[in-house]
């Protein structure tokens, strides 16, 4: 039996599976350096970003219509206060409403501040 038909067709099986795979690489190597120019281009027509001396700075004044202010929760009616539960529609959104105290909350001298006792911490 002679086998040289099957070496040489299993030798070009093998060449043009190698041309396939470099020409697809090829194909690939070209596709990103089109991509690559063409973010560049798209680059160089967009507006260049602001030095710094170019930001927009606040007022003197402050922000603009911007005001400090604790707010507090508005409560959801008891059962026991309605007669009934209220179902998920008659919540409505959770709303709030002005604080009577405009105080800023400060820290209690003796309190540590941390979670959990907020005692003085080393004992």
């Amino acid at each position: 039996m002679d086998s040289t038909g099957y070496e040489m067709a299993a030798g070009a099986g093998s060449v043009v599976g190698i041309l396939l795979v470099v020409i697809g690489g090829l194909i690939v190597v070209g596709l990103l350096l089109w991509a690559v120019r063409f973010g560049i281009k798209v680059k160089q027509r967009e507006p260049r970003t602001p030095r710094g001396g170019e930001h927009p700075t606040l007022p003197d004044s402050g922000p603009v219509h911007e005001t400090r202010q604790r707010r507090e929760p508005d409560e959801v009616p008891r059962a026991e206060e309605t007669g009934r539960r209220l179902s998920p529609h008659e919540l409505g959104s959770p709303g709030t409403r002005r604080s009577e105290d405009q105080d800023r909350p400060r820290w209690d001298q003796g309190s540590g501040g941390s979670f959990g006792s907020g005692g003085s911490g080393g004992r």
